[in-house]
């Protein structure tokens, strides 16, 4: 475990030396920021709007940074054949790749703090009441995020940069739309309709982490179903986890 930890810090101490990343959270606190703008040429609710623009970019930069540096922290250790001497100590490959999912999930948890300090300064400013609703959205964006880096870690242990970002994104894509799918194959024959339902069975609802429409409405969410998301999430990223764990075990380096 504490192989993991210094594998973790190390990995978070190299993630804040990405140049993207100090950009994508500008561009987040800047575009929360402009909804102070937006609310002046907004003849509706003022507080909808800001809640709205608000998650909606804690929750996609945070994606954006899940992918473009989770897809990069084996790859980069392979361009840069460091990997060899990771490899040749006497540290389990699956060790690195928790230190690793770790190191991000810290970087990824103090940038949506960041992003969701920026957009609780906007509240204030424009005198909007704040509810534990919203820091319950932001718990299950941030628990969406840690699916997605799982997938984008597991990609990355098997396949280049380049396909795993776009199977990354696809994967988040087909999970907010995967009731859709299922709908869809009911419609269809009987071999279409079994293949879209498995497939509604093995990729990620992410729908199950998206009550950014009852913020707005101030429609509030039991603990109960808070409870069996995050159960849900955990479950998932432990399972992705383990299977990337076995994948980078069995690849040969040489």
């Amino acid at each position: 475990m504490n192989r993991v930890l210094v594998i973790g810090l190390n990995s978070f101490r190299e993630n804040l030396r990405e140049r993207l990343l100090y950009n994508l959270v500008f561009f987040a606190l800047l575009l929360i920021g402009s909804s102070i703008l937006l609310s002046r040429l907004h003849l509706g609710d003022n507080s909808r709007l800001i809640l709205d623009l608000g998650l909606a970019c804690i929750n996609l930069f945070g994606v954006f940074i899940a992918v473009f540096i989770g897809i990069g922290l084996v790859s980069k250790e392979i361009e840069k054949k460091t990997i060899y001497t990771i490899i040749s100590k006497p540290v389990p490959r699956y060790e690195f790749l928790l230190g690793k999912y770790l190191g991000l999930t810290i970087t990824l948890l103090v940038n949506t703090a960041i992003m969701l300090a920026g957009l609780l300064v906007v509240l204030y400013l424009m005198d909007v009441a704040v509810s534990l609703l919203l820091f319950k959205a932001v718990l299950l964006i941030f628990m969406e995020l840690m699916v997605i880096m799982a997938v984008a870690l597991l990609f990355s242990t098997f396949t280049t940069t380049t396909l795993s970002a776009i199977f990354t994104l696809a994967i988040y894509v087909i999970g907010h739309l995967i009731g859709d799918v299922k709908a869809l194959g009911a419609k269809l024959d009987v071999v279409s309709r079994a293949t879209l339902t498995g497939l509604y069975y093995v990729l990620p609802n992410l729908e199950n982490f998206n009550i950014k429409g009852r913020v707005i409405h101030q429609l509030d969410v039991g603990g109960t179903e808070i409870a069996l998301a995050l159960t849900y999430g955990v479950l998932y990223t432990g399972m992705l986890l383990l299977l990337a764990g076995l994948i980078f075990q069995r690849r040969d380096f040489r």
